[in-house]
């Protein structure tokens, strides 16, 4: 029976690995990424039920010492744009806080923990966490900034903050940069469709969610 046994679990992880899977790589903090939101969204919920979704850390500027008196300038030219093409509203008196330090890992590790602690709201706390920063300006660094999206989706805060300062947090999105950049990933956001061995971009940058259905459908013919 151990022989059945392996030839089963062989089948089951081939299974897993050869699902489609649409891949989303993104960053809390890019601007970019904030204004593709209702795009994305709407993708997410067009392939419900036929097309996994998963998303990935991409690393933006990870542990990065510029303050916004660095990138004020920078950044408001970009926010600007997005918020002409997208429609998505920005609030731009963070860019005044000339103390704050633009290093995006803290972010991306509150997403990477909120996935291993409860996977399905990964997703709407990613997108919490843009509105945390774009529209309400709240510092991502500071960990307790996080408590009441945490609490929102039923999470122990005290798991959350043990996990997230752990060497396995650190860690684990670091994995997250790593494997995006081995996909060759090299600006956000970036939409890749996995079907069964195979990879293929769908979309690099900002684009309507009907350019990346299009895409999509034809790589799935």
């Amino acid at each position: 029976m151990k022989w059945l046994s392996s030839l089963l679990l062989i089948f089951l992880m081939n299974v897993v690995m050869s699902q489609d899977t649409i891949y989303y790589i993104g960053d809390p903090l890019c601007s970019w990424c904030y204004g593709f939101a209702p795009q994305i969204s709407k993708v997410k919920e067009h392939y419900q039920g036929d097309l996994e979704f998963k998303i990935i850390m991409g690393g933006l500027r990870p542990n990065n010492t510029e303050t916004m008196k660095d990138l004020g300038d920078f950044l408001k030219h970009h926010w600007e744009q997005v918020e002409e093409r997208s429609g998505q509203p920005f609030n731009y008196k963070l860019l005044e806080d000339h103390s704050f330090v633009y290093d995006t890992e803290p972010p991306a590790r509150a997403v990477w923990v909120v996935r291993q602690l409860k996977p399905e709201v990964e997703f709407a706390f990613f997108k919490d966490v843009q509105l945390l920063f774009y529209s309400e300006n709240r510092n991502t660094n500071q960990l307790d900034n996080y408590q009441k999206l945490i609490e929102k989706y039923n999470i122990d805060w005290n798991q959350f903050k043990e996990l997230f300062h752990s060497e396995v947090a650190i860690n684990g999105v670091k994995q997250d940069f790593q494997f995006s950049s081995q996909l060759g990933v090299r600006g956000f956001p970036s939409v890749l469709l996995k079907r069964k061995y195979q990879w293929f971009l769908v979309s690099n940058g900002y684009t309507d969610a009907s350019n990346i259905q299009k895409t999509i459908d034809k790589v799935l013919k």
